[in-house]
């Protein structure tokens, strides 16, 4: 039963595929009933869904468009009536050195990365606060702990996600609010087909990590469940790593 979301409605971003499609999928089997939210559609997360009986509805919408996140919060909202856990996972990536990268680059990462993870944690908190109880997961990244390489806008905004994280808890965790994140290592998906293609760097990625692998986006589902149940009721501010032991090496 610690496991249980029969009754509970996620609230997902970036369920188009990769991990926020895995995301909702385990949620959904958990027995969330799911809103995704993708700025190119998520019909085969729906699909996938809703074939193993589940409960989901969907949303286009440009998250990194500050004005339109109250509409796009209060129209999720109406699919069931209410919004218990929140996933903030929506990302992208802009691969260029510091000195060449664009003010364009690194606005439109910060604003989606982070910016629109603030703005619905604060929609989101709002209507958790006034119910007494929510769950807030923000995906984080090994970038929020190391610097990387070439993605400056990408580290800045992942780092800033773990300090969100916990200045939201710190002020929500005694009115029934768990806000947490999960931190994946090197996972195979579209953002980092540029790493995978390159067979040397992909060696040595591999070589570091020491479960042998990289990660698959149906690694993240358990602790995702875990974050959204009663299970992790006292956790709070945490940055979850799942990531084959790299941050351990």
């Amino acid at each position: 039963m610690l496991f249980d979301l029969t009754g509970k409605t996620a609230l997902i971003t970036g369920t188009s595929g990769g991990l926020g499609q895995a995301m909702a999928i385990g949620l959904a089997q958990a027995g969330a009933s799911i809103v995704a939210i993708s700025s190119s559609g998520s019909d085969r997360t729906v699909e996938s869904v809703r074939a193993n009986g589940g409960q989901i509805e969907q949303l286009s919408a440009d998250l990194s468009k500050a004005d339109g996140l109250e509409d796009v919060f209060a129209k999720s909202l109406g699919f069931f009536g209410q919004i218990d856990i929140l996933i903030n996972n929506a990302g992208i990536i802009r691969r260029t050195p510091a000195a060449q990268h664009s003010r364009q680059d690194w606005s439109d990462v910060i604003d989606l990365n982070l910016n629109s993870v603030f703005y619905l944690s604060q929609l989101a908190g709002g209507h958790m606060l006034a119910r007494g109880s929510g769950k807030i997961i923000n995906i984080a990244s090994m970038l929020s702990f190391q610097g990387g390489l070439n993605v400056p806008g990408y580290t800045a905004s992942k780092h800033a996600v773990a300090g969100l994280t916990k200045a939201l808890a710190n002020e929500w965790a005694g009115k029934g609010l768990q806000v947490n994140a999960i931190a994946p290592g090197y996972m195979t998906t579209n953002n980092t087909a540029a790493i995978t293609a390159d067979e040397k760097r992909y060696a040595s990625i591999t070589e570091r990590i020491p479960a042998g692998r990289w990660g698959k986006p149906e690694d993240l589902v358990g602790p995702a469940v875990f974050l959204a149940s009663k299970a992790s009721d006292y956790m709070n501010g945490h940055v979850l790593c799942v990531d084959g032991g790299w941050m351990a090496r």
